[in-house]
């Protein structure tokens, strides 16, 4: 079957993992057959056996997916946020297949990669925009970085041994300050990441809100605080206290300068993912972290 140039597949795998190679072989091959095209990145395309048919581009910034209908992620946690990215500022829909351990971005597990291809070949999939945060920070009143991130923003301190002392801030007034490891400013997807982790909520995909976590705050009130999403946030780190960094989604960083200010607030450009099944975001949870259900009986009848 020859390619149909007018439908190609974005590819992006980790191909540190011998596990993310063969997929990504398979995903490749069973596309390929469809008459569907793919394109990977050339630096990709070095570690993976790929057919001549395979387009490679040397261009690793988003606009190497222009012209994609899909962009397919196989990896961890880690390589799902890095497809975040091109997803983000292309607009093309992502569908990941996890092969980490959680995977909460994921849509697929590796053991679906026949589905997926079935799937992507038949269109028969749908389309969710996830929440993002844009992210300023503020130094002697200029604005000396933007970034933005899926799932949190988090102002961390670089010195173990020493706190960082923060003020808290949440559309333009004052909430509380102490000294912490940190803070984390979160979405609703990030629920599930950092933030959860540090003792947040689960908060469900489909509300619109804001997470403001702290990381062992010394102090009596520091509690998790879910804001509106139109809500500002504001971490001021206090002047006195040693440098701090910023951490969006774990793959960028910027060095926080004391007296800096980081303001989070809901993102301008969302991430749109591809979806397979409406399963809910219950059963999700519960597959995901293994919790116990036995003895559940369900609604009386």
């Amino acid at each position: 079957m020859t390619t149909n140039a007018a439908r190609t597949v974005f590819l992006l795998a980790h191909t540190g993992r011998p596990a993310a190679i063969r997929s990504a072989e398979l995903v490749v091959q069973g596309l390929l057959r469809n008459g569907l095209g793919v394109r990977v990145l050339a630096t990709e395309a070095a570690d993976l056996p790929l057919p001549d048919t395979v387009e490679t581009v040397t261009d690793t910034s988003p606009a190497a997916v222009d012209g994609c209908e899909l962009l397919i992620v196989l990896g961890g946690d880690g390589t799902l946020l890095r497809g975040a990215e091109f997803s983000r500022a292309s607009g093309v829909p992502m569908l990941g297949v996890n092969l980490g351990r959680v995977g909460f971005l994921a849509e697929a597990e590796r053991d679906d990669l026949d589905r997926v291809v079935s799937r992507v070949v038949s269109r028969d999939y749908e389309v969710e925009e996830r929440m993002t945060i844009d992210v300023l920070v503020h130094s002697n009143g200029e604005v000396v970085h933007t970034d933005w991130a899926l799932n949190e923003a988090a102002v961390q301190k670089v010195s173990p041994e020493r706190m960082l002392e923060v003020v808290l801030e949440i559309d333009g007034r004052p909430v509380t300050g102490f000294g912490c490891d940190g803070i984390v400013c979160a979405t609703p997807t990030g629920s599930t990441a950092y933030a959860f982790s540090a003792g947040g909520p689960v908060v469900w995909p489909e509300v619109e809100a804001l997470l403001m976590v702290p990381i062992s705050a010394h102090a009596l009130f520091a509690k998790p605080l879910v804001t509106s999403p139109t809500s500002v946030l504001a971490v001021e780190v206090q002047p006195h206290t040693p440098h701090g960094v910023l951490w969006c989604d774990g793959r960028r960083t910027v060095e926080l300068p004391s007296g800096a200010r980081v303001e989070v607030r809901r993102g301008a450009v969302p991430v749109r993912l591809a979806r397979l099944h409406q399963a809910s975001f219950t059963d999700r949870l519960v597959a995901k972290f293994a919790l116990p259900v036995s003895g559940w009986r369900g609604a009386p009848h």
